[in-house]
């Protein structure tokens, strides 16, 4: 089964997703920002989510990571739990 490495930010509103993307483009480091704004657990850890397999994650994020690009931020996507933006690291 495919794995993969991703982090992401999680916020309530697709308007603050996109001002959170915003300051990513301007050069925000993602560690600070997800520390900042993320609401899921993982913000804690700079919104690393650790190495998962495919099928483990809710089917739109899993979508991202599994087809998106590389270390591009991604979205804003959104799931039941709000609206995501999300960096894969790597997959396997």
């Amino acid at each position: 089964m495919p794995r993969a490495c991703a982090r992401h930010i999680l916020v309530k509103t697709r308007d603050e997703a996109e001002k959170v993307k915003a300051l990513l483009q301007k050069g925000g480091d993602f560690d600070k920002l997800a520390r900042q704004y993320s609401t899921c657990p993982s913000g804690k850890k700079g919104g690393s989510l650790g190495e998962f397999s495919q099928g483990d994650m809710v089917k739109a994020f899993d979508e991202v990571v599994f087809k998106g690009p590389l270390l591009q931020v991604q979205g804003p996507v959104k799931t039941r739990f709000g609206w995501h933006l999300i960096e894969t690291i790597y997959r396997s």
